[in-house]
């Protein structure tokens, strides 16, 4: 996948939750991938998207707070983007390493 490495290309992905982005990173120079540019299941691409449009869920981005049980949504967040994560492994195959990068915004606010 082409992206601002020093080659053009990485091998190593991270799936990280972001406001208004796309789940899937390079490891390396922090390139936003779109799901859609990677082969996977139609089922996979939607699950990762619904679950990149839950991040901050947790926070109240107006008052600057966390909301009611905000650091177990969190914590079930970061449980479904680990399980997510190792399903995007297995469908990508040996094509790319891929590692998971936990939401901790809950954390800084408790």
């Amino acid at each position: 996948m082409k992206c601002f490495c020093e080659n053009g290309k990485t091998a190593t992905l991270k799936v990280e939750g972001d406001v208004g982005a796309d789940p899937i990173w390079c490891s390396e120079c922090g390139c936003n991938y779109e799901v859609e540019n990677f082969c996977l299941s139609t089922e996979l691409q939607e699950q990762l998207t619904e679950w990149a449009g839950d991040y901050g869920a947790w926070f109240d981005w107006e008052t600057d707070t966390l909301i009611e049980n905000g650091i177990e949504m969190e914590q079930l967040h970061n449980k479904r983007g680990k399980a997510l994560t190792e399903q995007l492994e297995k469908e990508l195959g040996i094509t790319y390493r891929v590692r998971f990068s936990p939401a901790s915004t809950a954390r800084a606010y408790n």
